[in-house]
């Protein structure tokens, strides 16, 4: 075996070593929701006022999943970082891995906030304004599964697009990025979120609106960000020459 080969199977024993340790915190966090999961599923139900139904007794085992599911990524996702970060951090400068290591307890908040931003602006009012279509026509009842389905679909995409200023600016800081050059794709990423939001929100123009408009605002503010990092990378390299 050659040096090179060598090399490469060192690389991957330690990736899957990073890989096995976020899977092992992923089952332990879904083993606490698990325990906590009629807690969650009070948080959850907000002021519905109501009790949800279900339609057969599976119902309730894919929502108490689902439930823990979504607090075992929230709890994995520094956890991840870290091995990540781990992973990387040999092919990292000293002043790199003290710029990307403070990425990581951000990773855990931003994350945090887009559920709560999802959760506390985006839901509720989508949610209002469906119920108020039909409120004068129909009774409004909802089975658990339609509820928490509606209910992660307009949520967990905000945690995973809330990271995506972080994300942009810890691959530029790796030098893996080039602001500039993405910011010319600028038409067709507003496209794809635009197709992203019409996928997770309801079939209706106002919930494509208002989840469209976050999301396009996230990409923006991730670029600004991304383009402050490379200037003063880019600064730092010419001090040194």
């Amino acid at each position: 075996m050659t040096n090179r080969e060598a090399s490469l199977m060192d690389h991957l024993d330690e990736l899957r070593k990073r890989i096995i340790i976020t899977a092992v915190a992923f089952i332990l966090f879904l083993g606490l929701g698990l325990v906590y999961v009629k807690d969650i599923y009070h948080f959850f139900m907000g002021n519905l006022g109501y009790k949800l139904m279900i339609l057969g007794p599976s119902d309730i085992m894919w929502l108490y999943f689902h439930l823990a599911a979504v607090v075992a990524i929230a709890g994995t996702i520094p956890i991840a970082a870290w091995q990540i970060w781990l992973f990387v951090k040999p092919a990292l400068k000293p002043l790199e891995r003290k710029i990307t290591l403070a990425y990581i307890p951000a990773f855990f908040f931003l994350f945090i906030g887009g559920l709560a931003f999802g959760y506390f602006m985006i839901f509720p009012n989508i949610m209002n304004f469906l119920i108020n279509l039909g409120n004068d026509l129909m009774i409004t009842s909802f089975t658990a599964d339609k509820y928490f389905s509606f209910l992660i679909n307009m949520t967990l995409p905000f945690g995973v697009a809330f990271e995506l200023p972080l994300v942009s600016m810890f691959l530029t800081t790796l030098g893996f990025v080039n602001p500039y050059k993405i910011g010319k794709l600028r038409k067709y990423a507003y496209l794809i979120l635009v197709i992203i939001a019409s996928m997770i929100s309801p079939p209706e123009f106002f919930s494509h609106i208002s989840v469209s408009i976050p999301l396009i605002l996230i990409y923006e503010i991730s670029m600004l960000l991304s383009k402050i990092v490379y200037n003063r990378k880019q600064k730092a390299l010419q001090s040194v020459e």
